[in-house]
């Protein structure tokens, strides 16, 4: 079993910054890649950026690239999401995946509050 818990979540004026942490513990072997998610109100679940074992970083939507950025620290199996110039659109509950052997696993959710 793969544990995944979030830290970093919280209440934000417009233009402020958070960073999310998300530690994973348990069975982990040969990670291919770690991400971030976010829900808001009403809204589907969305993925917001990915990094794979190698590095390699993808951002998807539009509204997050430049604001936001990922990292890894491989070593404490944790993935870190810098969010900067936060909008009130960016207000939702933000879900850490981990993909190892052919699964995903996720975290139980950080929320992420921003107002205007």
């Amino acid at each position: 079993q793969v544990q995944l818990v979030e830290s970093g979540g919280g209440l934000v004026q417009a233009g402020g910054s958070l960073r999310l942490s998300c530690a994973a513990s348990g069975s982990i072997f040969s990670i291919k890649s770690m991400g971030w998610y976010r829900q808001a109100p009403g809204k589907q679940r969305e993925l917001v950026a990915r990094i794979t074992s190698g590095g390699t970083t993808n951002y998807y939507p539009n509204s997050v690239k430049g604001r936001f950025t990922i990292s890894r620290d491989n070593g404490k199996n944790t993935v870190y999401l810098q969010m900067n110039s936060l909008k009130p659109e960016d207000t939702a509950v933000y879900y850490c995946t981990l993909n190892t052997r052919g699964r995903d696993y996720w975290g139980q959710g950080t929320q992420v509050t921003v107002s205007s």
